[in-house]
């Protein structure tokens, strides 16, 4: 019997748009013979799938669950061909089962996860159903899996872009009514801000140079003495910290404070202390 390999199975699948699993079990049954398998999978049903595979997938939803001690997030993005099945809540139910099995499992690589059973079935098998069901060529896009203190999550625009942040806390609980308030406003405002780093610190070294040349060459233009050029940039750095940085932004709610304000006034108000480690931000299609 040929050996059945991983770039076999991948053949199989670009030719027909089969699961992974699928093509793998085809594959064995057809003893490594391509062609042998391609038909195996049509009397399975799945001749459906392969006419559907290659169609640009340039809609989809991007969904969000959280455990219930708010301890662990994920979000997963996908892509489907028209908006009118992204919004369908068939469609949505099927992103939220493969949810499900991230959360559970803690897997992000897209291709492990399809392996991952969830309700009985696997996540590839999920898909599949997903593509009979629904009528429209599926990808699973991307998974993101979080895991801090407190965690929560904000979806916009009904599925478009989704967010989780990341905390350290203290003395409060993440699963409280009170923290989730806040967290899911500053999962908004990163939706809404689209902010660059979480801090000033975790802002990429390439990006930091890049700006500060620019302003060093607007402040060069000025013809002011060096001195001066040097405080003119060292400001509009400053002023790029506050639009881009997660905690040094204005809050969308509150633009007369700062993000990190924000959460140390949401902090003493449930008795404790919070700051915000991170986050993840998925805009569909990106």
């Amino acid at each position: 019997m040929a050996e059945i390999t991983a770039s076999l199975v991948k053949e199989l699948r670009e030719m027909t748009g089969a699961g992974m699993m699928e093509c793998k079990k085809a594959l064995t049954e057809a003893e490594g013979n391509l062609e042998a398998a391609v038909d195996v999978l049509r009397t399975r049903g799945l001749a459906a799938v392969a006419k559907k595979a290659g169609r640009a997938t340039n809609e989809g939803t991007v969904v969000a669950l959280v455990s219930e001690a708010h301890t662990t997030g994920v979000l997963v993005e996908l892509d489907c061909e028209t908006d009118f099945v992204a919004i369908n809540e068939k469609f949505k139910a099927y992103a939220d089962k493969i949810a499900k099995a991230a959360l559970e499992s803690g897997v992000t690589d897209v291709e492990a996860l399809k392996a991952v059973t969830v309700d009985g079935e696997t996540v590839d098998e999920v898909l599949t159903d997903c593509i009979h069901v629904m009528g429209e060529n599926t990808i699973l896009a991307r998974v993101a899996v979080v895991e801090a203190q407190g965690v929560a999550s904000y979806i916009h625009g009904g599925g478009k872009i989704g967010v989780l942040v990341s905390f350290d806390v203290e003395g409060i609980d993440p699963a409280s009514e009170g923290f989730q308030k806040f967290g899911r406003d500053v999962a908004m405002q990163v939706a809404a801000a689209n902010p660059v780093s979480t801090t000033r610190d975790d802002v990429p070294a390439d990006i930091v140079e890049h700006e500060m040349s620019i302003y060093k060459a607007q402040a060069a233009e000025s013809g002011k003495p060096e001195n001066i050029q040097e405080k003119m940039a060292q400001g509009r750095m400053e002023k790029y910290y506050k639009e881009n940085c997660l905690t040094e932004q204005a809050f969308v709610k509150d633009p007369e404070i700062s993000v990190a304000q924000y959460a140390q006034n949401c902090a003493k108000e449930l008795g404790g202390t919070i700051a915000i480690t991170g986050f993840t931000r998925f805009n569909l299609g990106e």
